[in-house]
């Protein structure tokens, strides 16, 4: 992946795009938040440490905290602490251009709706973190995307591949 488009070791998002979606010219709003969360150096290339790292989330065993934390952060668009309706709106159609799903506007907008009537427990408009944490526990379906099984294989063949994960084989 590091060497598709540059030729330096690192993962540009456009290469990043482009292994993972197939696309390196086409914006997405997806792909932007995953690079963004991966680049944990915020210089604007992921290194190798940061891959592994990042990609461990991902690890069928890695601890359902963790992966309801980086679902919270991948939603939360602003970075303000609060998943509000508008970032769930954008994500939600982000995700449907991704998949090359048509939903009628009333259809997304429903979605959208759903989701906040269960997850705003508070009802301020906004899903903080808690609020997340319940949403999730109740529908472990929002994070089924957050397990990648093959890593599951590849810890098993090369050990040392999880660097510093708490996830165990």
């Amino acid at each position: 992946m590091s060497f598709s488009i540059i030729k330096d070791g690192l993962i540009h998002k456009e290469e990043f795009q482009l292994a993972l979606f197939r696309n390196s010219k086409k914006a997405n709003l997806f792909a932007d938040r995953v690079f963004d969360l991966f680049d944990l150096k915020r210089n604007g290339v992921i290194d190798f440490e940061e891959f592994v790292q990042s990609l461990s989330v991902f690890h069928p065993k890695t601890p359902t905290s963790e992966k309801t934390a980086f679902a919270f952060k991948l939603y939360d668009l602003r970075g303000t602490g609060y998943i509000e309706k508008e970032e769930l709106r954008e994500m939600v159609l982000a995700l449907l251009d991704e998949s090359d799903l048509c939903l009628s506007d009333s259809t997304i907008e429903a979605i959208v709706d759903n989701t906040f009537s269960q997850a705003d427990s508070n009802g301020d408009g906004k899903i903080d973190r808690e609020e997340w944490e319940e949403f999730v526990k109740k529908n472990p379906a929002a994070l089924r995307n957050m397990s990648l099984p093959y890593l599951q294989d590849i810890t098993l063949a090369f050990p040392s591949f999880i660097m510093s994960s708490e996830a165990s084989d």
